[in-house]
């Protein structure tokens, strides 16, 4: 009996390498988005060890590559853009956090003042420093035109408050500098406005200086004449004193008085 040679499967099963680079590429095609269907009837017409190693190839083929599940960076662009409520977030956490104003005796952890408070309201809830007077000057009369005097006083109509009305105030002549040997400032007369009492002085808590709470301290008014400065003081209900001016006695001096006897024996020398 004679042997006879098994024949070829791979030849006569039609599984060529062509038919592997066929299925491959149709694997490809399927694992892509266009979906393109399996030519299955090559699978089904292979004899049944054939089909089995194309059943491997198919699997091996269809199965992910390394290099594909390996993570690598990539930038995506979404077609979806986000909702208001995702930009809003975005912004809030892009932006510095605003400023916190407190008004009206609100602290850091209180609930929020109301929306209608304007934000440069004052806090009335502060701590009043003790050193400051609250309290201003008594009138020596009430500025409702019954004053004894020839004219009336323009607080009665110019609604002045009380810490201007009925003061006291000092007209006088400024002396000249002392380091100047001009006159040139001591023509004119001045009012201020007198000192008031030690209740509306105040020591500065910061620096320690001594200050007045009276807002016309170191305010002067000028006039030609101490009449004008009167009639002004008038006009305004101010009380009103006036300080003379000491004046300098010249005396003429010659130098001929030098040589005129004296009878003393201590000799007065006048040019001196």
């Amino acid at each position: 009996m004679a042997l006879r040679r098994p024949p070829n499967r791979r030849q006569d099963s039609g599984f060529t390498p062509a038919t592997a680079s066929r299925l491959l590429t149709y694997v490809r095609a399927y694992r892509s988005s266009d979906k393109t269907p399996l030519p299955f009837d090559y699978i089904h017409t292979m004899s049944p060890i054939n089909r089995t190693a194309a059943s491997r190839l198919f699997a091996v083929a269809s199965r992910p590559a390394l290099s594909q599940q390996t993570p690598r960076v990539a930038r995506w662009q979404s077609t979806v853009g986000p909702n208001s409520h995702e930009v809003d977030n975005i912004q809030s956490r892009d932006e510095p956090p605003s400023p916190v104003h407190l008004t009206k005796g609100e602290t850091k952890g209180s609930e929020p003042a109301a929306q209608n408070t304007p934000s440069h309201a004052p806090n009335y809830g502060a701590a009043v420093d003790y050193r400051t007077s609250a309290f201003s000057p008594v009138p020596k009369r009430v500025m409702d035109g019954s004053e004894p005097t020839e004219t009336v006083a323009a607080a009665v109509l110019s609604g002045a408050p009380t810490d201007l009305q009925a003061r006291t105030v000092r007209i006088f002549r400024p002396a000249k500098t002392a380091t100047q040997s001009g006159d040139w400032n001591a023509h004119h007369w001045r009012m201020d406005w007198d000192v008031l009492s030690k209740g509306h002085r105040w020591e500065n808590p910061l620096m320690g200086w001594q200050s007045s709470a009276d807002y016309m301290q170191g305010t002067h008014l000028n006039f030609k004449s101490k009449d004008d400065a009167i009639n002004f003081a008038n006009k305004q209900g101010y009380e009103y004193f006036v300080q003379e001016p000491n004046e300098r006695r010249i005396i003429p001096k010659a130098y001929a008085n030098n040589f005129m006897h004296s009878p003393k024996k201590l000799k007065h020398i006048r040019t001196k």
